[in-house]
């Protein structure tokens, strides 16, 4: 039978370490037997915390270092947020399974009042209720150009500020009252037990999601057959779907995190819908785009969509940022 053991290769935080727990536990009631061990892997973007990410590399930073680990075979497989996964990957890995996702929506986190910060109880435990509420040029944090690009575009009198850490430490400086509100991923901070610090969960109108935003993937060998085995049975066809539409529209339009890019795409019926956009930093440009089908075309629905964003002046704002880099 050969071995029956797996390593997980996972960031230190306390969301990945949560997803890599996750993906240990479902394997070990699936196969009895197995043995998995964990292994905290520092990647680049952990380390640099005082630069926004589009200035020093983007999506690659979460990962690099974990699947370096995986090539020289200290680990079996990944564990990512699949928001953080580039669209290639190095030669000999790819991705296995996606797990069933989360919310994949963003989640609007206001301060507490003096009420609830003395844990008293009482209505209006928050300043701010949600995003509306929001008064005039208060500040926001968020280090995604693709929330803030959203934000300032509905909002051009709000201030946006960096907001960079793990979940816990992001909710600590809003509470510390270093700004009004901050935008985090819902999924993340649901499973970390905080949705109760959620005061809105904001409608994809407003910030559309991120791509892959909510759901977890699983990154391996390509020929290691025995891995294959046990992780196989952890994907789920629907997120499966929905996630490469998204990835294959990011893909087409070869973005990385200096251009704000979002898409969500969800199974209405049978059949794909996904929304789409690209927009400049300051919020001032958006290009939206719809497109819907049936699922066995996911790969060319999202690049269709690209291509329909990129022919209506996505190109120009691609161009724009990619050259002054």
């Amino acid at each position: 039978m050969g071995k029956r053991k797996i390593v997980i290769g996972t960031r230190g935080s306390k969301l990945a370490l949560w997803q890599a727990e996750w993906v240990k536990s479902e394997l070990e009631s699936i196969h009895s037997g197995l043995e998995i061990e964990l292994k905290k892997i520092k990647t680049t973007g952990d380390r640099i915390l005082d630069v926004p990410l589009a200035k020093v590399g983007g999506k690659g930073l979460f990962v690099k270092e974990i699947e370096e680990a995986m090539l020289l075979r200290d680990i079996d497989i990944a564990v990512h947020s699949m928001k953080d996964v580039p669209t290639e990957f190095p030669e000999g890995l790819h991705l296995a399974v996606i797990c069933r996702r989360e919310d994949p929506r963003d989640a609007f986190l206001s301060r507490k009042s003096e009420v609830e910060s003395r844990g008293l109880e009482g209505k209006g435990a928050f300043k701010i209720r949600n995003f509306n509420d929001l008064p005039n040029g208060a500040a926001v944090g968020t280090s995604s150009l693709r929330r803030s690009c959203q934000i300032l575009n509905i909002r051009p009198d709000l201030e946006i500020k960096q907001l960079r850490g793990n979940v816990g430490t992001r909710i600590r400086k809003l509470d510390e009252g270093q700004f009004d509100a901050v935008i985090l991923a819902a999924a993340g901070v649901k499973r970390l037990g905080m949705a109760d610090r959620i005061t809105e969960i904001i409608a994809p109108e407003v910030s559309l999601p991120a791509i892959g935003q909510g759901a977890i993937g699983i990154e391996c060998r390509i020929g290691d057959r025995f891995v294959h085995e046990m992780i196989c049975s952890l994907n789920h066809p629907d997120t499966e779907i929905c996630v490469r539409t998204e990835r294959a529209f990011l893909r087409r339009l070869e973005g990385g995190c200096q251009v704000p890019i979002a898409a969500h795409a969800r199974l209405v019926n049978g059949s794909i819908v996904m929304d789409g956009l690209v927009g400049d930093v300051e919020g001032s440009r958006i290009i939206r785009g719809h497109i819907d089908g049936p699922k066995q075309d996911c790969g060319q629905l999202g690049i269709s969509l690209a291509e329909d964003l990129l022919s209506r002046g996505a190109k120009e704002i691609l161009d724009e940022v990619y050259n002054q880099g």
